[in-house]
């Protein structure tokens, strides 16, 4: 058809967006698809230090502060037949190895025997005065049953060892990972070539890296 000019008229293509729109499409899709499964997979997986806790003070801190060390996770009671015991070689093991490569990690419980019936405050005011403790400690709390913290839900989870009773001990590595975990009736010197070991295996790692 000619124009008023008398040209050919031409009429715009629109062939080429549709050739082009489809295979676009489903390349934008692909690639969305490869950014989901690349997010999922930089997820990081929880650990023990993922968890936030509450203090003997009261503050909300995160365990991530001791990421690197080894920790000794223990749900302590004041008035239990293993109190004396425990609580001396808890402070004996903390004098020796800690605090920059291993912790001690006390969360007081009442959910035994109803042996842990004091505040926050008179706790901490036992276990410092009674026996020196200088390694940390966290608000009472329930170890085991539905009521349970998310992280001794966590220690259980990957042990598959639920607290029976006070003085329950788990070890977790520098990376978060439980290691193992022992009742009441398993004594503080019976863990401590684990821990030990845990220690020196940070401490030659270290020397390696200098």
């Amino acid at each position: 058809m000619l124009d008023p000019e008398g040209s050919v008229e031409h009429k715009p293509s629109s062939s080429f967006p549709k050739v082009f729109l489809i295979p676009l499409a489903m390349l934008l899709a692909i690639a969305a698809l490869l950014l989901l499964a690349f997010s999922a997979t930089q997820q990081k997986e929880p650990d023990f230090y993922t968890f936030k806790v509450v203090n003997i003070r009261g503050k909300l801190v995160s365990l991530e502060k001791y990421r690197g060390s080894v920790s000794l996770v223990v749900n302590v009671a004041s008035e239990c037949g293993y109190t004396d015991s425990h609580y001396k070689a808890l402070q004996q093991l903390q004098r020796d190895l800690g605090p920059y490569h291993f912790n001690v990690l006390a969360f007081p419980c009442n959910q035994f025997g109803q042996q842990e019936p004091d505040s926050n405050k008179e706790i901490e005011s036992f276990a410092r005065k009674t026996y020196g403790a200088s390694f940390p400690m966290f608000s009472k709390i329930t170890v085991s049953g539905a009521g349970a913290i998310p992280a001794f839900k966590y220690l259980i989870e990957s042990t598959g060892e639920e607290p029976t009773w006070n003085f329950w001990k788990y070890l977790v590595d520098p990376n978060g990972k439980v290691v193992k975990a022992w009742d009441s009736t398993v004594s503080v010197e019976e863990i401590r070539p684990h821990v030990t070991e845990l220690v020196r295996k940070i401490i030659l790692k270290k020397k390696d890296e200098l």
